[in-house]
């Protein structure tokens, strides 16, 4: 059975992707990694990839080079663009070009605490609960269809550090769950 063929953007330590990367390593696992971009050349994430014999890439980040990032997307026969990390805005003419086969993860649980420091606007709020989502990405920011969320308690002593480490561990689950929910449907879309 073909596997759905993904795309990873990351800025920095790519945590979300190793968790992808990990679960594509499982037979069963209805997609398989084909390359990583990344908008800063210093991101730890790139030597993970690299050490994992991912076909890793750089593109210019001011201004973003979302043409080459479309084209290594191409080139490498990407099916689902998943930002893991990636601390960039895509623009709409991007977005038009990979409607709904792109998807980020976010820190809350959205429609709720949108945009950066969501952890910090949490804690603000004083919300019992809070924890991540993945969704479809669409020119608003934080605001395409969800996929998958996962809750996460806001302890009496939570700071930023301990509730968003806690959030990191269900953001990685719930991406993976997320994309083998994508991936399985799309194979069922495309038989006869």
């Amino acid at each position: 059975m073909k596997k759905v063929k993904l795309g990873i953007l990351i800025s920095g330590r790519g945590s979300n992707m190793q968790a992808l990367m990990k679960a594509c390593q499982n037979y069963g696992f209805p997609a398989e990694m084909a390359c990583v971009i990344s908008n800063n050349n210093k991101a730890a994430g790139l030597k993970v990839a690299e050490q994992a014999g991912m076909p890793t890439f750089v593109v210019e980040n001011k201004p973003l080079d979302v043409d080459k990032i479309h084209e290594i997307l191409v080139q490498h026969e990407v099916n689902l663009v998943c930002l893991a990390g990636f601390m960039r805005i895509l623009k709409a003419d991007f977005l038009n070009k990979w409607h709904g086969k792109v998807i980020n993860v976010h820190p809350s649980l959205l429609p709720s605490f949108k945009g950066l420091n969501a952890q910090e606007q949490a804690l603000k709020a004083g919300v019992k609960v809070t924890g991540c989502t993945v969704h479809y990405v669409t020119s608003e920011v934080d605001a395409g269809a969800i996929i998958a969320q996962a809750a996460v308690p806001v302890l009496p002593n939570d700071d930023i550090h301990s509730l968003s480490k806690r959030i990191l561990s269900e953001e990685h689950k719930c991406y993976v769950e997320a994309v083998r929910l994508i991936a399985m449907l799309s194979r069922k879309l495309e038989r006869p």
